[in-house]
Formats: C-alpha cells, sequence, structure tokens
C-alpha cells in the first residue's frame, strides 16, 4: 500500500500542499489501490493548490478520486463546490446544505479564457500505427507534432508514434497522456481497448487552452475535421468549449458550464429541421458535421439532444 496520511476501511485520504497537483506515478499507483481495495481516495489540498488536466479529467469521471478543498470555513469538494465533513470514515456530504461553499464562487486566481475539447472516437486494425490520429489533430490545432506521452506526469517518453503503438498493442488496454508543443497549453487523454476480431477501439480527449485574447479558431472547424479524417475514417467526434484557465489548470472554483460547438457523424447522414449538416473529410469516408452553437450558450445542449434523438431514431 502506498503511503497516505490516513486510512480507514472507506477511504485513503492524501494531503497535498503546493500549487498544481498532478497525476504523477505514485498518485497514479495510490489510485489503482484504492479501487483495487474498494476505497475512495481522496486528495485534500488548500484553496490555492489547482489539478492539472490529467488528474482533473480522472476525479470528474468519478473513477475511485475524489478532490477536496480545506478552507476556512470548512471542506468542500473542488469539482463541484458541494460543502463535505468528515464522517464515518471519510469526507461525505453535509446533508443540510443548500448551497455552494463559500470558497467555491470566490473569484479566480487567474483569468479565464477558454478551453477547446474534441472527443474522437474510431476502430483500428490488428496492425498499424495507433499514434497518427491524435498526432494529426495536435499538429493541425498547435501546428506542431506532440512533445511526449506517458502513463503519468510528467510525461516519460519523448514522441514517437511507433514506440506509442508498441506500447498500446501490448496491452489488452491502456490510458495514455500525450503532451502538445507549442505557443499554447495543449494535451490529449488517449483511451485504447481491445475490441472484437482483434482490433482496437480508440476514443481520445484532444485539450487546447486559449487566453481571453484569444479566441478559438471555430470558423476553421470543417477544414480541421475533415484533415482528422483524411488519414483514417472517425466514427464520431465531438467538439465544446468550457471556460477555463489557458495553462489547462484546474481552480476549485466555479469558472462556468461547457456547453457543444458541434457533432461529426461518419457517413451522409440527414439531421434533424433545424440542424443542417456539412460533408467534410474525403468522399472514401466522409463525416456530416453538424452545428450546435457558438460553445457559450447552454442553447446548444438542446440542439445537441435533438440530434442525438434523431440519429438514433
Amino acid at each position: 500500500m502506498s503511503t497516505v496520511d490516513a486510512l480507514t476501511d472507506r477511504a485513503m485520504v492524501i494531503l497535498q500542499d503546493r500549487p498544481v497537483v498532478a497525476l504523477h506515478p505514485w498518485l497514479a499507483t495510490a489510485i489503482a489501490e484504492g479501487a483495487d481495495s474498494g476505497r475512495v481516495l481522496q486528495l485534500v489540498t488548500p484553496l490555492d493548490t489547482r489539478l492539472s488536466l490529467p488528474l482533473r479529467t480522472v476525479a470528474a469521471a468519478g473513477d475511485g478520486v475524489q478532490w477536496v478543498i480545506r478552507d476556512g470555513s470548512g471542506y468542500y469538494e473542488g469539482l463541484t463546490g458541494r460543502p463535505l465533513r468528515w464522517s464515518g470514515g471519510m469526507f461525505a456530504p453535509v446533508p443540510e446544505a443548500r448551497d455552494y461553499a463559500p470558497g467555491f464562487t470566490s473569484r479566480p486566481g487567474a483569468p479565464i479564457g477558454s478551453q477547446l475539447t474534441l472527443v474522437y472516437r474510431m476502430r483500428h486494425g490488428t496492425d498499424g500505427v495507433l499514434g497518427g490520429p491524435v498526432e494529426r489533430l495536435l499538429q493541425l490545432l498547435t501546428g506542431k507534432t506532440p512533445a511526449g506521452w506517458g502513463p503519468a506526469e510528467p510525461l516519460e517518453h519523448p514522441w514517437q508514434s511507433d514506440r506509442f503503438t508498441e506500447y498500446v498493442r501490448g496491452r489488452s488496454s491502456a490510458k495514455l497522456i500525450v503532451g502538445g508543443d507549442g505557443p499554447r497549453a495543449a494535451q490529449a487523454m488517449c483511451e485504447f481497448s481491445a475490441s472484437t476480431g482483434g482490433g482496437i477501439a480508440e476514443v481520445s480527449t484532444v485539450t487546447v487552452g486559449y487566453a481571453p485574447e484569444d479566441p478559438p479558431p471555430l470558423q476553421h472547424l470543417p477544414s480541421l475535421v475533415g484533415g482528422l479524417a483524411a488519414d483514417q475514417p472517425v466514427a464520431s467526434l465531438f467538439v465544446q468549449l468550457t471556460p477555463g484557465r489557458a495553462d489547462l489548470t484546474t481552480e476549485p472554483r466555479w469558472t462556468g458550464a461547457p456547453a457543444p460547438v458541434a457533432l461529426a457523424v461518419s457517413g451522409s447522414v440527414n439531421g434533424p429541421a433545424g440542424i443542417p449538416g456539412q460533408q467534410v473529410g474525403p468522399p472514401r469516408a466522409p463525416l456530416t458535421l453538424f452545428p450546435l452553437g457558438d460553445g457559450r450558450s447552454p442553447d446548444g445542449w438542446q440542439r445537441h439532444r435533438h440530434l442525438m434523438q434523431h440519429l438514433q431514431s
């Protein structure tokens, strides 16, 4: 068992007092040990601590990790603002709480820009390079090939798509971080799993940070999506904007809700009334791109729901 600050039947509690907590190898090991023992790993930090994007992704997915903030008025959950208190061997929600914790609604410590997120799904065959799509997308977004990759932070390996492929194909499943290069912060979280017929399914999330004075290039989205699909067929691609820091770290404060920008699906597909589709990508593997909003209005979620109901029917 990794060194922890408190261990109960229900939780592993780790205290961290540093500006940024990342998904370090020892922390990834502790998360796995907690899952194996049926415990939640509760990471306790002060109000001025931020999480790296990979660690925030793990915590937001509910994969056995909870971010607990310690401030002057007590404790709260860093991603939701829900007040917490120590109860029954772990930090648990305060039943009588009816509002966010005060720290969650305090002013952010840095200007809030936007984070452009693209989630793509595709299926790979039994051979061939696996790092091509994420390399291509990061290159389209940043102008440079990725800087490195690895299962934890800091990234252990310089970018080499053949080594990346060798690592993934040697396992039944893999979760890897790919770091971008260039003037803007960019990272990808790539998940691979074995699929029927010996192939590999990929679900990858690429995120790029933009400062308030540097808006994301949404007008180039059709050519960007088409460029990704030019090398290998894409099953789907979802795009959204989230208010956040340009460095892709997360403060334990409310900065705004994400909103959808577009959804692309494979093939030539007709959308519902009011949501026209646009053909992008090569003729041999076309995608239909449906605009959903500007990434700032919550109305985009209504269009997203309407489109999904139409596609599923």
